[in-house]
């Protein structure tokens, strides 16, 4: 299975404990493949730069670019496809870009304004909490990072 995170959930995922912090742990597994681009790492790395967000990076005692790196690490990157104006914000358009050139099966995102497209060329946009949920409905109950 392939998954697109998007941005506020890698954030989420990195900084604090929790479904997305779960998910992130998928990247050890071989049966899932966390997938990612250029231009969402890059998107990764200026919300992680926020003033809210120093307080916390410095409590982990890693960088931002640290950060990035782990989750690139982890992570397939391709190049995203050119698609036509499909999100409501059209900064998100390079996430379903993304998942397009992955071939993913889904992309995990907390926008709401997202989520509102729901399926885009077979592959459909969920909440952390959705796609967690199937996994341990498959039996893969356990989904934390080591």
């Amino acid at each position: 299975m392939r998954l697109v995170l998007d941005t506020n959930i890698v954030v989420s995922g990195l900084l604090w404990t929790g479904t997305e912090h779960d998910l992130l742990g998928l990247a050890d597994r071989d049966d899932v493949q966390l997938v990612t681009s250029l231009p969402m790492l890059a998107e990764l790395g200026d919300v992680l730069g926020r003033p809210k967000f120093r307080t916390k990076i410095a409590a982990s005692g890693l960088s931002v670019d640290r950060l990035v790196a782990i989750y690139a690490a982890v992570s397939v990157i391709v190049r995203p496809t050119a698609i036509p104006r499909i999100a409501p914000d059209a900064d998100d358009d390079v996430v379903i870009g993304t998942a397009i050139a992955a071939r993913a099966e889904y992309i995990v995102t907390g926008d709401r304004m997202l989520l509102t497209v729901d399926t885009y060329t077979g592959i459909r946009l969920v909440a952390a909490r959705t796609i967690h949920e199937l996994l341990c409905s498959r039996g893969d109950a356990t989904l934390s990072l080591p």
